[in-house]
């Protein structure tokens, strides 16, 4: 089992910043990909970006070309996601994911690729 806490959440005004993170505990020497996803009132989860464990591949969302970044620290088992530029449509709660290995992965960008998750953080863009 893994356990992931997400947290960095806020009320911050359109074009400022946040830094979320997610800290993974528990068996995460199996961990392939750390990904963060997001669900906005009334919609479905959607991708927002991914990163391989050990070769820190990334991959993001159309949505976020440029703003957001996804890094981790292996040594803390933590991953982050920096956003900047924020729009008021990125309000969302965010959800931390954790994809296993042995298992085969097409993209690593939809829900049902990842076995663990956090319970969200929410992230609230004034305008």
């Amino acid at each position: 089992q893994v356990q992931l806490v997400e947290s960095g959440g806020g009320l911050v005004q359109a074009g400022e910043s946040l830094r979320l993170s997610c800290l993974a505990s528990g068996r995460t020497s199996g961990t392939y990909a750390m990904g963060w996803f997001r669900r906005a009132p009334g919609k479905e989860r959607e991708f927002v970006a991914r990163i391989t464990w050990s070769t820190r591949d990334t991959y993001y969302a159309d949505s976020v070309p440029g703003r957001f970044t996804i890094s981790r620290d292996n040594e803390r088992n933590a991953v982050y996601l920096q956003m900047n530029s924020l729009k008021p449509e990125d309000t969302a709660v965010y959800y931390c994911a954790a994809a296993v290995t042995g298992r085969r992965y097409i993209s690593l960008s939809v829900p049902e690729e990842y076995s663990y998750w956090g319970q969200g953080t929410q992230v609230t863009v004034s305008s």
